[in-house]
């Protein structure tokens, strides 16, 4: 499990990316769609007569649907993503992602990057308030960054990349403040870093904590009051949390201090939903909104419904087995023999029906950083047999694989509906002489284990990302904590960093995806398209690749 992650918690697509169960037979699969466009294909609804009775009542109350959250809902301690998208509604950021992935304004009226690239001036918009109706000022944004610093913080962000001039001093407590942060007045607050990164703004730029409540009896090393903090957050987002009722739904409500005016939708409400119970939820009206596996089925399904409106789109994301590098797993003979003698191809065929593509790096094709250019790792089992040979593991007088008098089996956690990568990874592997051993869990279980390092592999999904460097970084053995470790690639991904301009990154990022296409860090899987669904009765929603349906929230009504 890669920590950097969570850096993305205010971009977090909001929609179940769980896959639906489906043959892993040979299908009749549907035309290819371009996942190079990241433009959204839109099917309006074409009977709102047959919207459902449960959804025509509730006239001030949108409901999606999701997986679990932890109930972790603060922006810089959850592990769930789950808990990202609660936490994106409920806190507000200096600076957010428009529809295109460009940065824009949020909480921040503007910001001012000096002319060496190192030192940020944010100004505030006039008049924030929290949820709770207490002011927003600059103080606040110190006091976020400041945490961030605490030597006794674990969670997800790692600021120390952006290496804020005083920072390091202020961890190791050779300083009782950071010198890089200096709070003009109560609009204004620059901060001086110490190299040019291209992640700083968004880094900088993210959620704000309130000093007054999250700062109460702080002191550097202990953020214990902080930590009971995390069932009763208080934000500066369109919605405050009014309930959470664990494995059902997350209650909120609309902020009356958001800064862009009360939404206009009394209640916004998370419910907990499944591959299994999401269309019909969807269906009789008890959601509003929920992702979908793309593929013909779930679409026309969908489209009979009448009263749907159906978004499909290039995710920004990508689809991996996360490799636990402590194990079997640390030679890369044996990671490439993975990409070589399991059918990836086959697997997406039978999930998308060609709403997806065989993932080769790790990078959405809509990034302007993405490389066709790299190898392809076509299904070879013979080649991958070969590498396994190479790697010390032989075959057995029962076929498995042995080395060192240890049996080549691997461990694989995964959710429900992850029906076709289970069969058709288990039986290919048997072929070459692994024993693939799969856990199904439900994705919290999932994280504890990934946790303890107690799995050799772990079907995952990113965020989705805006930035190449948050896909890159997450591969830095500062930050990667499955073992992974790699020094030339390292270097490549700082220098990835080290520029803000496209034109030189873009060189740097291609010569990095293919040194990881060739180390397999993990083991690709794949591109896909996303699928949405909302009532045709919300005006306002347009779900995209960066911003998911948080950046419509605030505006959306019902008619």
């Amino acid at each position: 499990m890669y920590k950097g992650w969570k850096t993305t918690a205010s971009l977090l697509v909001a929609s179940t990316l769980l896959l639906s169960a489906c043959s892993t037979e040979t299908e009749e699969t549907a035309t290819p769609v371009d996942l190079k466009n990241s433009s959204s294909e839109v099917t309006l609804a074409s009977d709102m007569s047959k919207n459902p009775e449960a959804a025509k009542k509730r006239n001030d109350t949108f409901i999606a649907g999701m997986s679990s959250p932890q109930g972790v809902f603060n922006p810089y301690f959850y592990h769930n993503g789950w808990d990202g998208n609660v936490t994106s509604v409920l806190f507000g950021s200096l600076v957010d992602v428009d529809k295109s992935g460009k940065y824009i304004p949020s909480l921040a009226e503007k910001w001012v990057l000096s002319d060496n690239q190192l030192t940020y001036t944010f100004t505030l918009k006039k008049g924030l308030k929290f949820s709770d109706g207490s002011p927003l000022t600059a103080d606040d944004v110190a006091f976020t960054l400041t945490m961030l610093h605490d030597k006794t913080y674990d969670g997800e962000t790692d600021v120390s990349q952006v290496q804020i001039k005083g920072g390091q001093d202020y961890k190791e407590g050779k300083a009782t403040s950071i010198s890089g942060i200096e709070v003009i007045d109560p609009l204004n607050i620059k901060i001086t870093t110490e190299k040019v990164n291209a992640l700083s703004l968004q880094i900088l730029g993210g959620p704000v904590l309130s000093k007054a409540y999250y700062g109460k009896n702080y002191s550097p090393g202990n953020l214990d009051h902080l930590r009971t903090l995390h069932g009763a957050p208080v934000g500066a987002g369109p919605y405050k949390l009014e309930k959470y009722i664990p494995g059902q739904e997350v209650r909120t409500k609309a902020n009356e201090h958001y800064f862009a005016g009360k939404p206009a939708i009394e209640n916004f409400i998370y419910k907990v939903t499944t591959s299994d119970t999401n269309l019909q939820l969807f269906q009789t009206g008890e959601t509003d909104y929920d992702g979908f596996t793309a593929n013909p089925d779930n679409f026309e399904q969908l489209k009979s419904l009448g009263f749907a409106n159906i978004n499909v789109m290039t995710s920004s994301a990508y689809s991996y087995l996360d490799v636990n590098h402590k194990r079997h797993l640390k030679d890369k003979n044996v990671r490439q023999a993975l990409m070589y003698g399991i059918d990836r191809k086959q697997i997406v065929d039978a999930t998308f029906r060609g709403y997806g593509e065989v993932a080769n790096e790790p990078i959405s094709p809509i990034s302007w950083a993405f490389t066709p250019d790299i190898n392809p790792y076509d299904f070879n089992q013979q080649k991958a047999k070969e590498l396994l040979d190479a790697a010390g593991w032989k075959a057995g007088a029962d076929g498995i694989r042995e080395k060192d008098g240890q049996k080549l089996k691997l461990t694989l956690l995964t959710r429900k509906g992850n029906d076709a990568l289970i069969t058709i990874a288990k039986q290919n592997l048997q072929d070459i002489g692994i024993v693939l051993e799969v856990e199904v869990m439900d994705f919290n279980a999932m994280l504890d284990k990934m946790e303890k390092g107690d799995y050799d592999l772990s079907s995952v999904s990113t965020p989705g990302m805006v930035d190449p460097a948050e896909s890159a970084q997450n591969f830095l053995s500062t930050i990667a904590d499955n073992g992974y470790n790699n020094p030339a690639i390292d270097q490549l991904i700082l220098q990835g960093q080290s520029t803000l301009d496209i034109d030189k990154r873009k060189p740097i990022y291609q010569k990095l995806f293919k040194e990881l296409n060739e180390d397999v860090p993990s083991i690709f899987l794949w591109y896909r398209k996303s699928m949405t669904a909302h009532n045709g009765r919300i005006q306002g929603l347009e779900p995209n690749a960066y911003t998911g349906i948080i950046g419509d929230l605030p505006k959306l009504k019902i008619q």
